[in-house]
């Protein structure tokens, strides 16, 4: 990183530098080397100088502007360290972090007793009076209902139920986020392996033209190919501009999945050449963080399934108070019991709508294990498969490389004519592109296998 400042500034100071001692070399407008001229000379050389003191302003303001971006961005850490940064800033884990504490939240909530009920009543304000004295009555009671039939247990084992159903949730988000952030730090790598690519395809067909301009002038190759290598010179330049544009993409996606405050301009820890780990040898489905939430989310329904048939069960209500006569000093004290009357709503709707649920979960939950079954294997053949393509494509760009080291020396000697080498040179650049694009796919398929077998995704990745 601070390699990166110094060459920056380096390079500011130089710019300024050179504008400053272009600027006084051609002197000022009113010089005594301008005294001869003529006034419209004298005017194009101060218009000339206004558009120096103009471009360097513009200059310098590129310059600390790009001095500070560099100052602000950074080196992306390996995959292990980006993940566990990634805990503790990620934006869809922290989300789901948030959920498991809500849910153990609503445990405790559901644990509480129903508050008590204060009631003050006055009777009697209007009535004659008996005696001369008023028969005015004030009653003060406090009221306690009481869950009978297990409604409060039934409650608390369902509040229980959705924790773990958060949990589970929690489980999957974290293995599919390690997936993801795998892929997509894989694919920044990626991207920046395209970059260096290009730059090397570029610096080849720069050499390439050099070498058909001295052919050309030596009158060993026709006008024709001078052009031809100008042409791929400049389709190689182009493909420079896509690929650090693709890269820079790539690095901002990455950088906004992980909740970074800095971007990330570089990957300096390689992902794309990890290894397939060792497959699980005793696999099971319920492995699977989607089975595993799709099961969960059943049993939280089956536990609600419980409060529906209780909801209908009577609230028993203890009452004490006491009354003050207002004729007298004299007190009494009052008792009383309620209960809900379960005459017309026995809830016999809400327990079947709760037992459907139920089965719409149980299809979900059978839905979910013949998809990790499947995902399981095909990703387990992608795997292997993708294995030994990267092994190939290895093979063929050594193979590609010697190619283009001969046909160059066959060039150079006049023995290989300038298509051969493009074609040669070419077939280079597209097998280190189709490397690449293997390797990527290897990352691919293992972030699949891993989340199908419930794994951190290069989870012990330094």
């Amino acid at each position: 990183m601070a390699r990166c400042r110094d060459a920056a500034r380096y390079f500011c100071i130089q710019t300024i530098r050179g504008i400053f001692m272009h600027k006084y070399i051609q002197g000022p407008c009113a010089s005594s080397r301008g005294r001869s001229l003529n006034s419209s000379v004298r005017r194009a050389r101060c218009h000339g100088t206004e558009t120096n003191t103009r471009v360097l302003r513009l200059l310098i303001s590129l310059c600390l502007a790009s001095t500070l971006s560099v100052a602000s961005a950074a080196d992306s850490p390996s995959f292990g360290d980006l993940l566990r940064q990634a805990q503790a800033s990620a934006p869809l884990l922290l989300e789901q972090a948030a959920n498991v504490r809500a849910a153990a939240a609503d445990v405790r909530q559901s644990q509480t007793w129903l508050n008590p009920t204060l009631t003050a009543t006055a009777e009697d304000l209007g009535a004659p009076k008996q005696g001369g004295s008023s028969q005015r009555q004030d009653t003060y009671t406090v009221t306690q209902v009481f869950e009978v039939g297990g409604k409060r247990n039934a409650r608390v084992t369902a509040e229980r139920k959705k924790a773990m159903t958060a949990g589970a949730r929690e489980r999957q988000a974290r293995v599919a986020y390690a997936a993801e952030l795998a892929i997509v730090y894989a694919t920044a790598e990626a991207m920046q392996r395209r970059k260096e690519v290009a730059d090397a395809e570029a610096a080849r067909a720069e050499d390439d033209l050099r070498a058909a301009q001295a052919l050309v002038k030596a009158g060993r190759e026709a006008q024709l190919r001078l052009v031809q290598a100008q042409a791929s010179l400049a389709a190689a330049q182009s493909d420079v501009l896509a690929a650090s544009a693709a890269s820079t993409s790539a690095l901002a996606r990455l950088t906004a999945l992980v909740g970074a405050t800095e971007p990330l301009t570089r990957i300096t820890h390689p992902l794309l050449s990890a290894t397939a780990p060792t497959p699980a040898s005793a696999w099971n489905a319920a492995d699977t963080p989607a089975l595993a939430t799709a099961v969960a989310e059943r049993e939280a329904l089956t536990a609600q399934v419980r409060i529906e048939e209780k909801r209908w069960l009577p609230d028993i209500g203890v009452s004490l108070g006491m009354r003050r006569y207002g004729w007298t000093d004299e007190k009494a004290a009052t008792v009383g019991l309620s209960a809900t009357i379960p005459l017309f709503d026995r809830n016999k709707a809400g327990i079947n709508a709760a037992r459907e649920r139920v089965e719409g979960a149980s299809q979900r939950v059978e839905a979910a294990r013949l998809e990790a079954i499947a995902t399981h294997g095909s990703a387990t053949a992608q795997v292997l498969a993708s294995d030994m393509r990267v092994r190939a494509l290895e093979q063929g760009e050594l193979a590609a490389t010697e190619a283009y080291r001969l046909g160059r020396l066959a060039y150079d000697a006049g023995k290989a004519s300038l298509l051969e080498l493009l074609a040669i040179r070419r077939a280079l650049a597209e097998s280190q592109q189709r490397t690449i694009e293997a390797r990527l796919e290897r990352i691919r398929a293992i972030a699949t296998l891993s989340t199908a077998e419930g794994r951190i995704a290069f989870g012990d990745t330094q």
